[in-house]
């Protein structure tokens, strides 16, 4: 099954990043010289919008490559990872596209279980989430169906959608989420188990 996505409708206002025109604009929370594992982390954006409702996959590595100063057209990716009206198939299509354009084989492809995301699986997105950020790139998620972020709003995609994760806080405790869908809610943070149950039956590249 492929993995596309509808735009969303309500309305969300993340602190620590502002929305425009240009993209997602907030400064980078850089760790203090002496912390071996700072306790959050969060990575610039030069946030896009997806251009339909088909592109998310293309627009979350787009969103995920420009923390690295990339400008990537997504036309180009969503040929590479074969998008169609039907969405990009699986996060194993993008994970090459972003080893190739970062011009190492720094990220790697995760699955989730359906029905069994355990603290095992939580433990280990933290993890890869902090490792990667702290590397300076951001993860790319698939996710489906409802999550609640911090805040307490809702995000639904029953029929799947790709999302970046550029930070992190509370030591990956909670992750801080660029969203393609629309550029009004461009932003939001969400508990990192929140995430996790999100991707459930899917993957993520880190």
């Amino acid at each position: 099954m492929r993995k596309n996505t509808m735009l969303r409708n309500t309305v969300l206002t993340a602190a620590g990043f502002v929305a425009t025109a240009g993209g997602i604009a907030g400064p980078a929370i850089a760790a203090h010289a002496a912390d071996a594992k700072p306790a959050q982390r969060e990575l610039n954006v030069r946030y896009e919008a997806q251009p339909n409702f088909y592109y998310c996959g293309p627009a979350a590595t787009r969103n995920a490559l420009s923390v690295q100063g990339k400008d990537i057209n997504v036309d180009a990716m969503a040929k590479e990872m074969g998008t169609t009206e039907n969405g990009t198939n699986s996060i194993n299509d993008i994970t090459p596209v972003l080893n190739k354009e970062t011009g190492r084989n720094a990220y790697h492809s995760t699955e989730m279980p359906v029905d069994k995301v355990d603290a095992k699986h939580v433990d280990q997105l933290r993890a890869d989430v902090v490792k990667a950020v702290d590397d300076g790139r951001a993860v790319v998620a698939n996710i489906a169906g409802t999550a609640t972020d911090i805040d307490g709003n809702t995000h639904s995609f029953e029929g799947g959608h790709y999302i970046s994760v550029v930070g992190y806080r509370d030591g990956g405790k909670t992750v801080t989420i660029a969203d393609s869908a629309n550029p009004n809610m461009a932003s939001y943070r969400m508990d990192v188990d929140a995430l996790a149950h999100w991707i459930a039956s899917r993957g993520y590249s880190s």
